[in-house]
Parts: structure tokens; sequence; C-alpha cells
């Protein structure tokens, strides 16, 4: 059998690979699309897994090692990505189940408002790794101490995976739907 020739996917000029590797465990890409906020391209997302996941709840179940990879198009305020990172999560799910990941909310807030601007082709990842939790790399280095919680990195998906997603046409193209 021949190498495997790694592909990818280019989306606005941000190559995604169709392989990563986190914690040892090879992932594939699972869908990949852009997030736009009215007319404006605002970032790429990449949602990797260790098998194909077409519905929420199916990414969600899924064991093992998980990835989303974010690359900017647009240069954003970080405090504010944050705050719209926390809002997504709050809206995806219900008021106690939100209230137990304050704690974590606020230090992933706090950790996006000390890096001051994300700007065009700025990238971070959102590693959830069994045993050790969801570890936040932004710019090539690993933030602080991972969220331990499952709930947190779940909770972090349903902002695009969710009920009440960031955009509904990136919800489809991180589940690998046709673009419609």
């Amino acid at each position: 059998m021949g190498a495997a020739q790694a592909a990818t996917v280019d989306l606005a000029g941000v190559k995604l690979e169709d392989r990563a590797t986190v914690a040892g465990s090879p992932l594939v890409l699972n869908g990949a699309g852009i997030r736009y906020k009215a007319v404006f391209k605002v970032y790429t997302a990449g949602l990797y897994l260790g098998e194909k996941a077409s519905t929420p709840e199916a990414v969600l179940a899924t064991k093992g090692p998980k990835r989303i990879s974010i690359t900017m198009l647009r240069d954003i305020d970080s405090a504010e990505l944050g705050k719209l990172f926390s809002r997504g999560m709050e809206d995806n799910m219900d008021r106690s189940a939100f209230s137990k990941l304050i704690p974590g909310v606020l230090r992933m807030s706090q950790v996006f408002s000390d890096h001051k601007k994300l700007q065009a082709g700025d990238n971070f990842l959102v590693d959830w790794v069994p045993g050790t939790g969801a570890v936040l790399t932004i710019k090539g280095k690993v933030e602080g101490e991972p969220f331990k919680e499952p709930e947190f990195y779940d909770a972090l998906l349903r902002i695009w995976l969710g009920p009440k997603p960031a955009d509904h046409l990136l919800k489809d193209a991180l589940l690998g739907k046709p673009a419609r």
C-alpha cells in the first residue's frame, strides 16, 4: 500500500488538513466552513473527530479526542470573541447546566482578553483530550490549564452545533453536509 497523501481543504485562503493528530490519536476532518456575520467573513472552522459524524448528537457522543480549529479571517477584539463564545454556550444549554460551567467560561474569556486582539490569519485550537480535558491553544501556544469537565467541551461545540448555532450554514458544514 502506498503512502496516503494528505489532502487539504481551502476555505477563503485558509488551508485545513483533512487529518490531524490529538494526543496520539488520528482524527479526520468531519467538516469545515466559514462563519459569516451579516455579509462579512469572520473565521473558518474545522471539526476533527476520530470518525465521521453527521448529527450534533453523534458528534457529542463520539469517544476519544476531538478538535475544533478556528482561523480568523478578520481582526477581532479578543475580549469580544470571548463574550460571543460564552453567549453561544449559554444560548445552547439550560441555565442550571450553564451555571455549573461559569468558572470555566470566565477563565476562557480571560485567556482571550489577555490576547487583546486576534488578527486575520491567527489560529486557535480547542482539543478534547480524554483524561486531561479541553486544551486551548492560541497562535501555537497552549494557554493555561485544561478545562477538565467534558460538559465544558460539549458546551463549546454547541456554540456551532447546538439548537441555536452561531451560524446555521456553518453548523451544516461542520457536520459534513453539502452546501445548500
